[in-house]
Parts: C-alpha cells; sequence; structure tokens
C-alpha cells in the first residue's frame, strides 16, 4: 500500500500543472469561439436576408465571407487541437527534463532548440491571435449599438414620429453595399427585430464567441510564460549541474596530486592554547 501510494505520489509530481491549465484553458476558448461563431454567422445571414436586404444579390458578397470565414473556423480549430497536444506534450517533457535531469531524460541541446521553438510560435500566434480578438468584438459592438438603439424605442412608444428616427443601417458597417434597400431597420420594424429568438440568440452567440477568443489569448500568454520559466529553469540547472560535475572533478585531481588523502595545509598544533 505503501508503495503505491508512493508511485502515485510520485507520478503526480511530474504532471506539468501549469501546462495542463494552459491546455485546456486554450482547449475551451477555441471550442467556445468556433462553435459558436460558426453560429452566430448563420445567424447573422438569415438576419440579413429576412431584414435588411431583399435582393439576393446585395448580400451573395457578406454570404461569400461568411462561408469562407467558416471554412476557416474549420481549419482553425483541427490547427489549435493539434497544436495544443503539442504544447502539452512539450510541458510533460519539460518537467520530466526538470525533474530527473541527471537521467534518461536530460535536457538536450535538441530539446532545449525545441523547447526556443515552441515559446517563439506561442508568442507568435499570441499577437496574430490578438487582432482576431479585436475582430471578434466588431460583431457585439454592431449587436450592441442596436440594442440600444431597441431599448430607446421602447422608452419612446408613446411618440411615433420620433421613434421612426431612430434607424440601424447595416450598410454603415460595411456588411451590405450602398444601393442595398432597405438597408436599414427603423421603428417598430426594429423594435420588432430586437424581440425576435434569432436576434438574442445571434447576439449571446457573438458575446459568447468574444469571451472564447478572450480565454484562448490568455491560454496562449499563459502557455508563453511557462514554457519560458521552464526554459531558464532548465539552463540554470545545467548550468549548476555543469558547475558541480567540474568541482568533483577538482576534487578527484586533488586527491591523485595528493597520493590519495586530503590533509589542512595548517599546522596540526595552530588552535592549541599554550
Amino acid at each position: 500500500m505503501t508503495r503505491c501510494h508512493e508511485c502515485c505520489k510520485r507520478c503526480l509530481g511530474r504532471v506539468p500543472y501549469c501546462s495542463l491549465i494552459a491546455t485546456l484553458l486554450c482547449f475551451s476558448g477555441i471550442a467556445l469561439f468556433c462553435g459558436c461563431g460558426h453560429q452566430a454567422l448563420t445567424e447573422t445571414e438569415r438576419l440579413i436576408e429576412t431584414y435588411f436586404a431583399r435582393n439576393l444579390q446585395d448580400y451573395v458578397t457578406l454570404a461569400y465571407i461568411i462561408l469562407y470565414f467558416q471554412y476557416f473556423i474549420y481549419g482553425l480549430a483541427s490547427f489549435f487541437f493539434l497544436y495544443c497536444i503539442m504544447l502539452l506534450a512539450e510541458g510533460f517533457y519539460t518537467s520530466s527534463a526538470v525533474k530527473q535531469t541527471f537521467g534518461e531524460f536530460r535536457s538536450t541541446m535538441c530539446g532545449r532548440c525545441l523547447s526556443s521553438t515552441f515559446i517563439v510560435m506561442t508568442y507568435g500566434l499570441a499577437m496574430l491571435w490578438l487582432l482576431m480578438f479585436a475582430l471578434s468584438a466588431l460583431p457585439v459592438y454592431f449587436f450592441y449599438n442596436m440594442d440600444a438603439t431597441c431599448h430607446t424605442i421602447d422608452v419612446l412608444t408613446e411618440t411615433p414620429a420620433s421613434i421612426n428616427q431612430l434607424c440601424v443601417d447595416a450598410r454603415q458597417y460595411g456588411l451590405l453595399p450602398w444601393n442595398a434597400v432597405p438597408g436599414k431597420a427603423c421603428g417598430i420594424t426594429l423594435s420588432t427585430i430586437c424581440k425576435t429568438r434569432e436576434y438574442r440568440m445571434t447576439y449571446d452567440l457573438y458575446i459568447a464567441a468574444f469571451v472564447g477568443a478572450g480565454i484562448t489569448l490568455l491560454a496562449l500568454v499563459h502557455c508563453a510564460l511557462v514554457l519560458a520559466v521552464s526554459l531558464v529553469y532548465l539552463r540554470w540547472l545545467h548550468s549548476w549541474a555543469k558547475d558541480d560535475r567540474r568541482g568533483y572533478e577538482l576534487y578527484g585531481q586533488l586527491l591523485r596530486d595528493r597520493g590519495g588523502t586530503l590533509s589542512s595545509p595548517y599546522h596540526s598544533n595552530i588552535w592549541d592554547t599554550p
């Protein structure tokens, strides 16, 4: 029982918890971003088609952009799935190298180069994902403005003349060309759109996708920091082991020079009292 307990404790001690947390965060963030973003794009196309454009030619460009971006989401999910697995494997390797520096999993030059490569790749990926994080905020901003306009319309329901002047124009946000008809929704029509299930669900999906992008960015930054700290610690440990080995070699050399024994250079009676 004691041997089993010690074995479990030793195995749990070798788990790279920081890398594991970063991997789980990255998985959850990407799943949230890709799943919610894909469905939100589909619902956005339906809203534009139903309420903002009557002619297919008016939103065909937007439809192609949505389709291409959905394909991009498929590739993005696959890439991050494989990349997170590699980062987790790198975390296990680094942890094993730290725990058993003098054993089988000793840190080598190839391992240190691989760790440095992962750090640079993760940092560059985090910088690129920062752009994706900013882009995911744009639809949230659009739906926030639309929701605020609908709230104003609900407050001013007793004055229909002023209500009809409150509009949301999809053409101003670049979603539709300027010759699209009607291209905008005003007054009671806009208020009706805001009360539909499709609108509320699309708004919530974009918020969830934005949160997922933020979680992914946090995971990438956290993973880059963990890999950098592990690499620095490995280099320090390697340098310490080299100095320690050099000390043992110097000690052995002194033993050989002294004929197998080492004695104090001071006289044996130097500490004797008169």
